[in-house]
């Protein structure tokens, strides 16, 4: 026998994949609660026991739709190679964003500005491919600047291609834009063989967390040092 609460769950999925199909088709101008009622079969007050309005519905189904992309990013094998991984992320991120621009732009709200549960899992898997990188000894800066940089450069480079006319796009923006990244936050093959001292540092903060002889604030002070 079905419980309540697991029927509550199904009714809540279907409005919210109703509402995502149709903000992800037509934009959240679409996503009215009389038309997603409509479609997930429900009267439009029944759509107020799940949500407080159109705004919560909106963000809803626009979490819903970022939720699929994350999921799909989480599948993926490494490579073996840390960079090719990354870039292999970010062009997985800029074809999300070129593809879901209404997703896109509700997401960088500033009304709606938050970082939610599916936002926040998604920068944490940008953060782990940018940590293999760093623990390989390639990383030139902090691992907490490179993410900040790599997110920055990636919602630029969407929001300037999506400003523009589709055939005004020029298909290697997003390839330069990464490449300009990686020059300023990698190291190269040049460096590497003089040994950057910001390489080896980033390459050492990994290491931290596994130097079981420091008491954890001698491990606290030592990485404070380092990001000096």
């Amino acid at each position: 026998m079905v419980s309540n609460t697991e029927r509550r769950d199904t009714t809540r999925e279907r409005i919210v994949k109703v509402a995502a199909d149709l903000l992800r088709e037509q934009g959240p101008a679409a996503v009215t609660t009389r038309r997603v009622a409509q479609e997930a079969g429900l009267q439009p007050p029944a759509l107020y026991r799940f949500f407080q309005g159109k705004d919560d519905l909106v963000d809803a189904a626009a979490d819903h739709v970022f939720a699929e992309h994350v999921a799909r990013k989480q599948t993926v094998a490494s490579s073996g190679d840390p960079v090719e991984d990354l870039r292999a992320g970010w062009r997985s991120q800029i074809d999300f964003g070129l593809s879901n621009p209404h997703v896109f732009m509700l997401l960088l709200d500033p009304a709606r500005a938050r970082l939610t549960p599916t936002e926040a899992e998604g920068v944490r898997i940008l953060a782990e491919r940018v940590h293999r990188i760093a623990a390989a000894g390639l990383l030139r800066v902090s691992e907490e600047r490179a993410v900040h940089l790599i997110r920055a450069a990636g919602i630029g480079t969407v929001h300037t291609l999506l400003s523009l006319p589709p055939e005004q796009r020029d298909p290697q923006l997003a390839e330069a834009a990464f490449d300009a990244v990686a020059h300023a936050v990698l190291v190269g093959e040049s460096v590497v063989t003089t040994r950057d001292p910001a390489a080896v540092v980033a390459a050492f903060r990994t290491l931290l967390p596994r130097l079981g002889t420091l008491s954890q604030a001698e491990a606290a002070l030592l990485d404070e040092w380092l990001r000096r």
